[in-house]
């Protein structure tokens, strides 16, 4: 069996030497080069056509994101980012996600050599979801930021507002690799006065926040982390916060949201599982479950529950996904009413709405 083969790209001599060293001890990949800044990994790249390349954000000469850029529109490949965890570290991140990366690893602020040692079996597994990921290629005008800044919103076509609906209603959407692009994607074709949507996004502690703030700038509706014991409403996104369990509970006439610490869940915390099954047991045929790009099965199980309660699911479809494999273990388990390319789910989504409410297209 072929190795997948790495570059490390990082201007930190112990980080290049540790993940190399992490990468080496898997029997299926191998670190086949070390660059210290963008421009020695461009000629590495060019010379020994890695499958996967781990990027730092700060680096000297070139900032890791405007490299990012030119290698998204020049010579499209997998790269995992290696970020810092602080707030710029996130912003700069999610800024490389939009660009084209397929993940990201916290590096550590202090105690660089253990944190890298403790997270040697997510660096790896990263990697190997890269390797397989689909890629696409960066089309953006040469003055779009590179700097971590958010990139131009594009211009908002009309969405014609849904009316009335029942305040019951509330979506679901789960999502892991990939899923902060396809996530945007949904949330910025949906109506001011959609239902609530509650999302659970696998990602750490610490990024959350920013991108919760990078979606409120972007969407019609309001985007926020969630806060345990709030009220869901409708109009709004909430974000299952880096780290915690996010799920929904009844309160009398309302919907609150539940931020928990607890066990991971199918080796994640925060569970897409966690989310649907308390979604298939409170709001059963008032709920709308969307399955997003991700690797793995977590909340697949959960979303046939859902569907079992009596809810509307959708799927991402293969060709539209960064990795499949959430999406296709919802499928199998039958969890699947429609199966989607991203780009038509919101819109299906909407026209499910007004059908279910009684509203027809020409009616609105």
């Amino acid at each position: 069996m072929a190795k997948t083969r790495v570059v490390v790209v990082d201007d930190s001599a112990l980080v290049r030497s540790l993940l190399t060293e992490i990468i080496n001890r898997q029997p299926d990949m191998e670190c086949i080069g070390a660059a210290s800044d963008p421009l020695v990994a461009r000629e590495m790249i060019r010379n020994l056509n890695p499958d996967v390349i781990t990027l730092d954000v700060e680096m000297p000469r070139m900032d890791g994101i405007d490299f990012l850029s030119k290698l998204m529109r020049l010579r499209p490949m997998p790269v995992v980012m290696v970020s810092t965890l602080t707030e710029r570290g996130a912003d700069v991140t999610l800024r490389a996600l939009e660009l084209g990366a397929i993940d990201f690893v916290a590096k550590p602020k202090i105690g660089v050599a253990d944190g890298l040692k403790l997270l040697a079996e997510d660096i790896t597994d990263k990697v190997r979801v890269a390797s397989k990921a689909h890629i696409r290629k960066l089309h953006v005008p040469a003055s779009a930021p590179v700097d971590g800044t958010t990139a131009p919103a594009r211009p908002a076509a009309p969405i014609t507002a849904l009316g009335r609906l029942s305040t019951e209603k509330i979506i679901f959407i789960g999502a892991s690799t990939g899923g902060t692009e396809a996530t945007k994607e949904v949330l910025v074709n949906l109506p001011p006065d959609c239902p609530a949507v509650m999302i659970t996004q696998h990602m750490p502690p610490g990024f959350t926040r920013s991108y919760a703030a990078r979606l409120d700038g972007l969407c019609r509706i309001r985007v926020k982390e969630a806060q345990d014991g709030e009220r869901v409403l409708p109009g709004h996104a909430y974000i299952a916060p880096g780290g915690l369990h996010l799920s929904v509970e009844r309160s009398g006439a309302n919907y609150i949201a539940r931020v928990q610490d607890g066990e991971p869940v199918n080796r994640h915390k925060p569970s897409v599982e966690v989310l649907f099954k308390s979604a298939a047991r409170v709001v059963g045929p008032n709920a709308l479950g969307i399955m997003l790009t991700g690797m793995g099965a977590d909340g697949a199980k959960a979303m046939r529950e859902l569907r079992d309660a009596g809810s509307y699911n959708m799927v991402q479809d293969e060709a539209s996904c960064v990795v499949f494999g959430m999406p296709r273990e919802a499928i199998n388990a039958g969890a699947a009413h429609e199966v989607l390319p991203l780009t038509q789910i919101a819109s299906h989504l909407i026209e499910r709405l007004r059908s279910t409410s009684g509203l027809s297209m020409n009616r609105v």
